[in-house]
């Protein structure tokens, strides 16, 4: 049973911790950009895909370019290439894809990254963070998904005046959304600058948080009726698996409550103050996850006290039966072994009807010991 548990909860470190794995050598000069191997052959076999987004008040252009040198070209159906329309406030390059360094290095040398963020961008085991470079922000945030087990991606963000990168290894749910709301041309975001869509990305991850709490939830409702009519065995590793779970979902929802709180604090001028009022609110809705992950623990917690206990009492009803089974053969053996001593001036040696009357005996001591036990409540 230990070992079922054990093997659950490595599974659901793997899946959380799924993918990447940091693959720079020790002793390595910082900024050192080296492409970790990636499991799945299938995934490092894709292309990197670039999707953009360039986007005013009035003006949206999106387009996917097949490299980082096709970044100023629009492709049409009857044009090779066209430039960006002039005056677009924002653009929005999200990059899928891990596996190739090089739009990753000539995206870095374009808007002037970083070398110590690009190097982060590779490592996905990250925890939530965000740094400040002066002219840009690097921010790392991990978005959540309820398939059969809890999984989450990195996901790495830039921005700075007029532009913003996001790169992940699988494309985010998430920021679908995002890229609705800046076609619909109705909303806030496409007349904020690179700070709110900023904001916009990292409030939608936070967001999906929230429906896997529900996911949580349903499961934990599960588990209680499971626990309260017929515990098992694998009720058992149910329980540690949602404990599990929930812990590693708290330890990515965390840190991304300080990245939050970080931006909100931010003095260098990236982050308009329009948009730290927004901030606040998704550092609310971090407050508000992690207060329903705590619960949910608790909840975990509270089951496996309830298992444990329950398990006791059953135990200790079999050893009440066996306890009485044994107490009422206690006489029966002391009787059964005086008669079967076998002395010779045993009077009932030479009755015909000795045996029958012993064993009369006996049933009427086991009779009033059953009675007895009945009327302290015992059985």
């Amino acid at each position: 049973m230990k070992r079922a548990v054990n093997r659950a909860v490595h599974r659901v470190g793997r899946n959380l911790l799924r993918g990447w794995r940091r693959v720079v050598p020790p002793g390595s000069s910082p900024g050192t950009l080296v492409a970790a191997e990636r499991r799945d052959a299938a995934a490092e076999a894709a292309p990197v895909v670039l999707r953009v987004l360039a986007y005013g008040p009035e003006t949206l252009q999106e387009w996917t370019p097949s490299s980082v040198d096709d970044l100023d070209r629009e492709p049409g159906p009857d044009r090779p290439g066209a430039p960006v329309a002039p005056g677009a406030p924002v653009v929005w390059i999200d990059v899928v894809g891990l596996h190739d360094l090089d739009p990753l290095r000539r995206l870095g040398e374009r808007f002037g990254l970083h070398p110590l963020a690009l190097e982060d961008v590779l490592n996905t085991g990250h925890r939530a963070k965000t740094e400040d470079y002066g002219d840009h922000r690097f921010v790392v945030a991990k978005a959540v998904e309820m398939g059969d087990a809890l999984a989450a991606e990195q996901v790495s963000l830039f921005f700075g005046r007029g532009f913003v990168l996001t790169f992940q290894e699988t494309p985010c749910r998430a920021f679908e959304a995002v890229r609705e709301r800046l076609r619909s041309g109705r909303q806030r975001i496409r007349a904020s600058g690179a700070d709110y869509l900023a904001y916009a990305l990292l409030d939608a991850v936070i967001d999906e948080l929230f429906p896997v709490l529900e996911r949580f939830g349903e499961r934990l409702e599960e588990l209680e009726e499971e626990v309260v009519a017929e515990p098992e065995r694998a009720t058992l590793e149910k329980i540690y698996r949602v404990r599990r779970e929930l812990l590693l979902l708290r330890r990515v929802a965390w840190p991304q409550r300080e990245v939050i709180q970080a931006l909100e604090r931010d003095e260098s001028g990236l982050v308009a103050a329009e948009t730290k009022v927004f901030l606040r609110d998704a550092y609310d809705h971090t407050i508000h996850a992690l207060d329903f992950v705590e619960t949910y623990r608790e909840l975990a917690s509270g089951m496996l006290d309830a298992y444990l206990s329950g398990l006791s009492n059953r135990m200790n009803e079999v050893m009440k039966v066996l306890t009485i089974i044994a107490t009422i053969f206690i006489p029966l053996t002391f009787v059964a072994g005086i008669y079967g001593m076998n002395f010779e001036w045993m009077p009932e040696l030479g009755w015909r009807l000795g045996y029958p009357a012993v064993m009369a005996v006996m049933a009427v001591v086991a009779a009033l010991m059953l009675v007895y036990f009945k009327r302290k409540d015992w059985l």
